[in-house]
């Protein structure tokens, strides 16, 4: 009943920020197949060649507080998607850079998400008009947000894991000078 409670409130405080990134990544991406103004027959996402910076719109980024922010770089084919996870203690930092680094490691497997993230950021997505072509944009963008939501409550979950394991060692071990 309480855990229920905390999850509702959790998603509750959260949600006028995962709504600004929604509606935001929903305007960012109206995307459109556009070759490579630099090299023939090549359609590379421009956000991250950057070869024409005519190309590239206004980077956005959606800040809940200075330790949780969204970094969207839209380009004329593609959104560049970063997030940068709530880390409020050297236990949730340690958590949430070993999960990244799993979860980037399988990045094929989540077909948007890059194999390294952004410089500040723990964790990046890329979506071009590739994607849009063969995925639904509002499926996309709520997978994004959903992970987003997820990822917080997996962290937080490991988190209570280690430190019940831990008060469990240290029960142990006091118990072995008691003895």
């Amino acid at each position: 009943s309480t855990l229920a409670t905390t999850n509702l409130q959790m998603t509750s405080a959260l949600k006028p920020y995962l709504d600004c990134i929604k509606a935001t990544l929903t305007a960012s991406a109206c995307l459109q197949n556009f070759p490579s103004q630099v090299v023939e027959r090549h359609n590379k996402p421009e956000i991250e060649g950057k070869l024409s910076k005519e190309l590239i719109l206004n980077p956005v980024t959606v800040s809940r507080n200075e330790k949780e922010l969204c970094l969207i770089e839209p380009s004329i084919n593609s959104v560049r998607v970063s997030i940068k996870i709530k880390q409020s203690d050297e236990l949730e930092t340690i958590l949430c850079h070993k999960f990244t680094q799993f979860l980037m490691q399988r990045a094929e497997q989540f077909i948007i998400m890059r194999r390294k993230a952004v410089e500040g950021y723990d964790i990046s997505f890329l979506i071009t008009h590739a994607h849009l072509e063969r995925m639904w944009k509002h499926k996309l963008i709520d997978f994004i947000i959903q992970f987003m939501e997820d990822i917080d409550k997996e962290i937080s979950g490991m988190k209570i894991a280690i430190n019940a394991r831990a008060r469990v060692v240290a029960t142990e071990f006091v118990r072995q000078f008691a003895a």
